[in-house]
């Protein structure tokens, strides 16, 4: 019996597919797919042109970027890593481009670049992708798995579940004696109505530091004000560092913005200076610092209690601390969250202390393997999920096909 079975046509599924294909082409190869396509998650995924991996190529460094799976990970990241990634799409007449913020797209600036390279693969390599497969059990006998589906059963010396933060494919994993820790979400935004955000949609600034109150989280990088609130990486780095305490506050929590990521009395003795140097001129005019737009700062001057026509020299110090403590530590409620864009990523899956990552096998049953957002791995913004999936893809790959 040489049939290996592969549930989720996804990102990890195709690649441990190609992988256990071209190392060992006895193997009969098999993709189940329970939807009418493939590689959704690929297709949508930056702004649709998928942000295939990140330009960090040290291990170490990778793995601060898992909230969870940082430990575990790391020793399949010294086997296959970014720079790897790069070179198997390289190999297989992909190129791609490094941006300014370090993530990796092809040139082609189309995700469909990346799934035709993946299907095309698969297809040389002699995988069979199945779709309308919807797996409804998997149960171990002798030597191997029995699957069945809607539609047919499978006889299979190997299985490879990845298909994703899949509540079908947790209860199965359940039903095989695995543990799923709860999912809660992990990227996502920051839901405030605040009238210092009214009208200000599409604008950000490049370095803010932004904390939730009375933990400590905490986070720094670009912040973007949107229709419902604040997002951009400082937010989303922070949304999936602190998944489980906000889950837990029900996504009722304070958040300490500094606009600037300067102390505050840093900024206060920059606003004393502008006093002095330039009196006359109307303070609403113009931002004087480059990172504040004059839109933000207007709207800051005003609900510190600034009124339009005033000058520098008009302003007393208890007026310049509190716009110094807007720009630094302005308070803000959030009130719940909404998904970024359409790229929704869970914290939660399959218990990682359950699993072989020099093989990414289950320690419960031989022969049953997992790969991607199955397990409760989950990442930053910026190709990092994604390098999750291609490295366990290629780990689970490589061991299956060592017949």
């Amino acid at each position: 019996m040489n049939k290996i079975i592969i549930i989720g046509g996804g990102a990890a599924g195709f690649f441990s597919a190609i992988t256990i294909a071209e190392a060992n082409p006895a193997l009969e190869v098999i993709i189940l797919e329970k939807g009418k396509n493939i590689l959704q998650k690929v297709k949508i995924s930056g702004g649709g042109r998928c942000n295939v991996t990140h330009a960090c190529f040290t291990p170490r460094d990778l793995v601060e970027y898992y909230p969870r799976g940082k430990k575990e990970l790391l020793g399949p990241f010294h086997q296959f890593m970014t720079g790897d990634t790069m070179e198997w799409f390289a190999n297989r007449g992909v190129e791609l481009k490094i941006e300014n913020d370090n993530r990796i797209f092809p040139i082609s600036n189309s995700s469909q670049t990346i799934i035709d390279c993946l299907t095309q693969s698969a297809n040389n390599a002699g995988v069979k992708v199945l779709l309308g497969q919807n797996v409804n059990t998997v149960t171990p006998k002798k030597n191997g798995f029995v699957v069945t589906t809607n539609l047919e059963e499978f006889t299979a010396a190997k299985v490879l579940m990845a298909a994703g933060s899949n509540p079908k494919m947790w209860d199965l994993a359940t039903s095989l004696g695995h543990t799923i820790v709860k999912p809660v979400p992990s990227l996502f935004t920051f839901n405030i109505n605040d009238k210092r955000l009214e009208d200000l949609m599409g604008v950000s600034v490049p370095n803010a530091t932004v904390k939730i109150v009375k933990t400590k989280l905490e986070s720094s990088g670009p912040l973007l004000i949107t229709h419902w609130g604040m997002s951009g990486p400082a937010v989303l780095k922070l949304s999936a560092f602190g998944a489980r305490i906000l889950a837990d506050k029900d996504y009722q929590y304070n958040v300490e913005v500094n606009w600037m990521s300067e102390s505050n009395e840093s900024v206060l003795q920059q606003l004393k200076v502008l006093k002095n140097i330039q009196p006359k001129k109307v303070v609403v005019l113009k931002s004087p610092f480059a990172s504040i737009s004059k839109r933000l700062w207007e709207r800051l001057l005003l609900v510190s209690g600034l009124q339009p026509q005033m000058k520098w020299a008009d302003l007393s110090n208890k007026l310049i601390q509190e716009i110094a403590n807007q720009l630094t530590k302005g308070i803000f409620n959030a009130n719940g969250k909404s998904t970024f864009k359409d790229e929704f990523v869970t914290s939660g899956g399959i218990k990682l202390k359950e699993i072989d990552f020099k093989r990414f096998e289950s320690r419960i049953h031989k022969n049953l393997f997992f790969a991607g957002e199955i397990l409760d791995i989950d990442a930053v913004t910026g190709g990092f999920n994604f390098q999750n999936a291609w490295t366990g893809g290629f780990i689970a790959g490589k061991s299956i096909s060592e017949y």
